[in-house]
């Protein structure tokens, strides 16, 4: 028997954070893992596609240089280097993780966890053997793995979004089922590379997450890049054979060499045995947690993708595996509510807070104040004039409670919007702090002053 302070189930974005704060607490901590350090974010996720992604902008930027006085001729790229130096960086960084956790005296096991009770976890390890621990609080960050519905055919251009970054070929043609964050990213990276793209959704539109004005955007680039877009109905009579994949869209057949679905995660709860623990889930298997990321059972905490309501990003998986480590030695820790989020489709995305639509459906009053790219020197200097900013803000006293940004360099703006929504900063306020010039940024300064109609680089609006 092994005794702990901190055990925790999964070594990903989630899990080694909340390992090693504990240990930083000073706790005797030890963490478990089944497959890869790093979890699905690090080995199969986040990493992986952005590294792809990087690829497809070098070359598509090269293959639209020409505007720029930049020609570059006879422009190719390998797929199969490309797929070598993700793998590269995907070693690299697993890699750092596990020094990480050791730097910081977490015991590290191998193998499959699974609950004995609520104190108590048995380890079936690669070799066979199986061992006990027993620790005071436990975490579980197990993560989640794609869906793949039932009725789809089994075959082997039936694929997730793992089985697809391990191809060292792109397809030609390609289908994807999910018009969501997932089957978006993909689909504008391949078609970066020259892939004939079909998205099909069955929502009203894709990625419905975002307010109307930025899917709009969006919808126009991806459009622009050749991506076919079917929304408002499913993909049905699914069919596959040795060279194709076929599926119906409303009155229309539409097919392609590989199908990609990418239609939400489930989560990895199963094999973990939470009943004799006497730890609730819900009818998807997802766990309940307040606000320290504890479950039913105070001794047990859970963070991350398997989480009822998560939002399934590396990033809160991490703030909730370090709330829930300094939770469990005994500090008064809480989730932070304010969230970016950042999807790297062509335009970039980020958002933060509430959205126009959310706030709409509950009945909240908000004001808008929108900065456009293309009338900001420094996006103008860079050819990346597409899209805007956008704060959502209380329409009397100016707090700023949401905000959404699309276009180049998104994701790396929306951090700003992030910290002035979670310290409940006014328009008045950031419209007043200098940035710098000229800078992506200043769309915020900008965008603060449209607000209350004082923006300096915007046409007066007219008085209403």
């Amino acid at each position: 028997m092994h005794d702990y302070d901190v055990i925790v189930i999964g070594a990903g974005p989630g899990g080694y954070p909340a390992a090693i704060r504990a240990a930083q607490l000073g706790k005797k901590t030890a963490i478990i893992e089944k497959e890869a350090f790093g979890g699905t974010c690090l080995n199969w996720g986040c990493i992986p596609t952005k590294t792809l992604i990087a690829s497809a902008e070098r070359y598509h930027h090269a293959m639209t240089s020409a505007e720029f006085g930049v020609t570059a001729k006879g422009v190719t790229f390998d797929y199969r280097r490309m797929i070598g130096r993700k793998a590269e960086i995907v070693k690299k960084l697993s890699g750092g993780v596990r020094m990480l956790l050791k730097s910081n005296g977490v015991d590290i096991f191998e193998g499959m966890a699974r609950f004995e009770s609520a104190g108590r976890i048995s380890v079936s390890q690669p070799d066979g053997s199986r061992l006990w621990l027993s620790a005071a609080s436990l975490i579980i960050a197990a993560g989640s793995d794609s869906a793949m519905p039932g009725f789809l055919p089994k075959s082997g251009r039936v694929l997730e979004s793992r089985a697809f970054l391990d191809l060292t070929e792109l397809p030609k043609n390609l289908l994807v089922l999910g018009g969501g964050v997932i089957g978006c990213e993909f689909a504008c990276m391949a078609a970066a590379l020259g892939t004939k793209v079909t998205v099909v959704e069955m929502l009203e539109d894709i990625v419905m997450v975002l307010d109307a004005d930025v899917r709009r955007v969006l919808r126009k680039r991806m459009e622009g890049l050749g991506v076919k877009l079917l929304t408002g109905a499913p993909l049905t009579d699914i069919t596959a054979d040795k060279d194709n994949v076929t599926g119906r869209f409303k009155n229309q057949t539409v097919s392609g060499d590989t199908l990609l679905v990418a239609v939400g995660r489930k989560p990895n709860t199963e094999a973990l045995d939470l009943a004799r623990a006497g730890v609730k889930t819900d009818t998807r298997g997802n766990i309940p947690v307040d606000s320290q990321s504890r479950t039913n059972i105070p001794s047990v905490f859970a963070v991350g993708d398997l989480v009822s309501g998560s939002v399934q990003l590396a990033h809160a998986a991490t703030q909730q595996g370090i709330a829930a480590a300094e939770a469990a030695a005994g500090l008064r820790s809480r989730v932070e509510k304010v969230c970016p989020s950042c999807i790297f489709t062509a335009p970039e995305i980020g958002l933060a807070g509430l959205t126009e639509a959310h706030a709409a459906a509950n009945r909240i009053p908000v004001k808008t104040a929108v900065f456009p790219f293309s009338a900001l020197g420094k996006a103008m200097a860079a050819g990346e004039t597409e899209g805007f900013v956008k704060w959502i803000a209380d329409p009397a006293t100016g707090q700023l409670l949401g905000a959404q940004a699309v276009g180049c360099h998104a994701t790396e703006l929306i951090a700003e919007a992030a910290l002035a929504i979670r310290n409940e900063l006014t328009v008045d306020e950031v419209a007043r702090t200098i940035h710098s010039h000229p800078t992506m940024s200043e769309a915020w300064m900008e965008a603060a002053h449209a607000f209350s109609n004082h923006c300096i680089h915007l046409p007066k609006r007219p008085a209403r």
